[in-house]
């Protein structure tokens, strides 16, 4: 390493040093101050759940044990969830580092509404945990993007900033406009499947300086929280229509509760 390297090395901790002394790292869920940006305090811990295997194999739904276990002649790799089996998904498999419970909502809504933007170092190690595969095999990945107004509204797109943490991280390809919002949607919020679907349905397209781009491509489709999966899917449908090979999709949490 060159000295000059070192000096700059140097000067760039000795700058961290001095902020987390102004402005000491804090646990997004608590307040609390914590040793580094992106921890959480302990107390949060085992408030929060961590999706792990068995889970469906496609939508990343969480079983119990006993619903794995009973499952004659499958493995649990294998089983599908029931909600997967009434419609299939259009994106290929969905990963998500926790349940959205109230922890993780809590932490999630900081980030989303209150500039929390820290957020994405608490965030992006569970997420490429979760996603490891998944991240492995994309060429691209990309964020759910906002619409214009929305994002003037918001000032940032959290899912960009998580897609662009996990792309830095793990060397990949970071394509923020490969896909486009094309028109304004009302909230989710409140719908039910068939019309959260209805609502999303040609919201959005690839961008036209990637329809050549995308062809034959492993998409890895980054958001914040899956709930019912038809934003998700819609996405998913453009790009395959423009000749995507995989869509996968990674996010922070998803909801678990049957809602829709």
């Amino acid at each position: 390493m060159s000295p000059l390297v070192k000096q700059k090395n140097a000067l760039a901790s000795l700058w961290q040093a001095t902020i987390d002394i102004l402005l000491p790292p804090r646990c997004l869920a608590t307040g609390e101050i914590v040793d580094a940006p992106g921890m959480v305090s302990p107390a949060i811990w085992p408030q929060l759940q961590f999706i792990e295997s068995p889970c469906c194999k496609t939508c990343g739904m969480p079983f119990s044990f006993e619903i794995a276990n009973d499952a004659p002649g499958a493995k649990a790799s294998d089983i599908l969830c029931a909600a997967c089996m009434d419609r299939e998904p259009v994106f290929d498999s969905a990963r998500s580092a926790v349940v959205y419970n109230e922890a993780s909502r809590k932490m999630i809504l900081s980030f989303k509404y209150g500039d929390r933007l820290h957020a994405v170092h608490t965030f992006a190690p569970w997420m490429m945990r979760a996603g490891k595969s998944l991240i492995e095999q994309a060429d691209f990945i990309i964020p759910v993007p906002l619409h214009n107004r929305r994002l003037r509204e918001r000032r940032f797109n959290q899912s960009a900033l998580l897609a662009q943490e996990i792309a830095k991280r793990s060397g990949k390809a970071y394509v923020p406009n490969l896909l486009e919002r094309t028109r304004h949607t009302i909230p989710q919020q409140g719908l039910n499947y068939k019309e959260r679907g209805k609502n999303v349905h040609g919201a959005f397209a690839v961008s036209k300086n990637y329809l050549q781009t995308i062809k034959d491509k492993n998409i890895l489709l980054v958001d914040d929280v899956f709930t019912s999966g038809a934003t998700l899917n819609e996405c998913a449908r453009v790009m395959k229509k423009a000749k995507a090979n995989i869509v996968n999709v990674l996010t922070v949490a998803r909801v678990t509760k049957e809602e829709f």
